[in-house]
This record gives structure tokens, sequence and C-alpha cells, in this order.
């Protein structure tokens, strides 16, 4: 699939063309689909990244797949306000991140509008009373990319907890740019990521800081053979992390205003498809994402 843009501005005839070439190409319909993402509304202000952790998540359910929908829990959300609860039996593993043990802490609270449930990953030091890139000086945490590594274990060591097993994984923003590494190296052989595909979305802000000198042994894990990060630099940038979840991932999905050149032309250098810019709040954006979505899965296998 080649790069198509989507807006609320497109013909009917274009759109109408676009979900043809999508549902053409898909022989599978996506049952479950996980999602970790990096801002969703209402418990962080109204940001494009946030809308979408909010729509896309709905516009699947909606069409009768099964979800489970992750951020972190940055320390701008109020618990009380937001009525977030912490899940005990999920709780309470230790992730080892430069040689320190970082309690992981999962907690959870619902949309009732969208009758959507979130989970949210905790640790008193990578998310409790942090904000999100910067802090409330407008300084850039240096260890962006530790907290970004937190973020996808502890996702994925939940996951497996669940038990759940998603067909398409969508990974929205720097903090998820980790996992799809992971799901395909540490945990490609659980049973629940062993099958399943990665959608990647860039977006919430860049990074201008480059990683910590100590990233690259904190990112080394279990399954790991040495090679993943050859060719990259030895403190990545912002631009390195969008390549490295490229690597790892089977398409590429773009929100407005994020069609980075050279990010596209990694991914189709790559041989991913590439869909979007467009506009969530477009006429027919929920179908044509659903159908994207089961493009990705049914690639290369035999109808049902």
């Amino acid at each position: 699939m080649t790069f198509v843009p989507f807006s609320l501005q497109i013909s009917e005839i274009l759109f109408i063309s676009l979900q043809t070439e999508i549902i053409n190409s898909s022989r599978m319909k996506t049952r479950k689909v996980l999602f970790i993402t990096q801002e969703i509304m209402p418990y962080v202000p109204e940001t494009q990244i946030a809308t979408w952790g909010r729509r896309i998540p709905q516009f699947v359910q909606e069409k009768g797949r099964e979800i489970r929908t992750f951020m972190p829990k940055w320390g701008t959300i109020n618990e009380r306000r937001c009525q977030l609860h912490e899940v005990i039996r999920l709780s309470g593993m230790n992730l080892i991140i430069d040689d320190t043990d970082h309690l992981l802490i999962l907690k959870v609270a619902s949309i009732p509008s969208a009758r959507m449930q979130v989970y949210f990953i905790d640790n008193d030091d990578y998310f409790m009373k942090r904000l999100e890139n910067c802090d409330e000086n407008g300084r850039e945490y240096p260890d962006n990319g530790e907290r970004a590594i937190f973020y996808a274990r502890g996702v994925l060591e939940t996951v497996k907890k669940l038990r759940w097993v998603p067909d398409i994984i969508h990974c929205q923003g720097w903090a998820s740019a980790i996992a799809p590494l992971y799901i395909k190296t540490s945990f490609r052989e659980e049973p629940s990521f062993r099958d399943s595909r990665i959608v990647f979305t860039p977006g919430g802000g860049k990074l201008t800081l480059p990683t910590t000198e100590q990233f690259r042994a904190n990112l080394k894990f279990k399954g790991m053979n040495g090679d993943e990060l050859k060719g990259f630099p030895d403190r990545l940038t912002h631009l390195d992390l969008m390549k490295l979840a490229l690597n790892y991932s089977d398409a590429l999905m773009l929100m407005p205003g994020e069609e980075d050149p050279e990010v596209i032309a990694y991914a189709q250098q790559r041989g991913l498809p590439v869909f979007g810019p467009f506009d969530v709040a477009a006429n027919g954006a929920s179908a044509a994402v659903v159908d994207f979505f089961d493009s990705v899965w049914g690639e290369g296998k035999e109808e049902e």
C-alpha cells in the first residue's frame, strides 16, 4: 500500500476508492486490538494525539472488535477526579532498568460515554509527579528514553498477565516507540504476541535531547542478540527512535502535521504500508481505520 492522504476535504470518489483498496487487500478481520498510546482524552488536555488516543480505540470497539488501551500515568492526571484505582492483582512487579528495581503499578479508569476502559502504567521514579516530555519549567527530561523502556515493558508484562492475545498492536507517540522492538524480540515467543502485527504512529511532540549514555545498556532485555541498535548512534535522537520503532513495525499510520519526510521515506524503504495523514473527525474515518487494521492483519493470510 502506498502513501495515501486522507483528510476532511477529501472527495467522496477518492474516499470510496481508498476504502475499496483497503477492503480488497484484507482477507481476515482483526478481532482484538491493543493500544499503547501516549495520551488519551479526557485524562490529559486536548491535543491531536490525545484525541487519536480517545477516538481510534472507540472506532475499533464500535465495529465489534475487542480492545485494551494503555497510557502512562502522567503526573498531571488527577486520580480522584478521573476515578483511577489500582489493580492490585496486576501491580507489584519489579522491572530492572539501569540495575535498579522499579515497581510497576497498574491503575484503571473508565470513559463511560465511550464504554471504554483505560489502563495506566505508573511508577514513582518515572511518572509520579512528572509531566510528559518536559518538566514545569519546560526542561526536557533527560531520561525520557528510560521512561519509554519502562512503559513498554510495563504494558507488555501486564498483557501477558491478562493472557490476552491481540491481533493488531497500535503504538502511538514517542513514549510507545520501544514497544515494537520488545514485541518482536524479547516477547516474540510469548503466546500473547507471537502473531501480533504492529502499526506505529509518530506524534505527541518531538524529543530534542538524545537518549542517555546508559540507554543502550538499559534497553537490553531477554531475547535480544545485541544487533538491535546496529547502525544507530551511541545516543539516539528522536528520529532514531522513530526509525527503531519502524524496524519492528508492520505499518505506519500518520496524523495530520506529522508527515515527517524522513520517517515516511524510511517506512517506504522498508516496504511498509503508509496510511494517512487523516482527520479522525472526517466522514468515514472510523471505517477507514478499521479497514486499514484489517488489511495489515490480513496481509499474506488465507481468508477464513
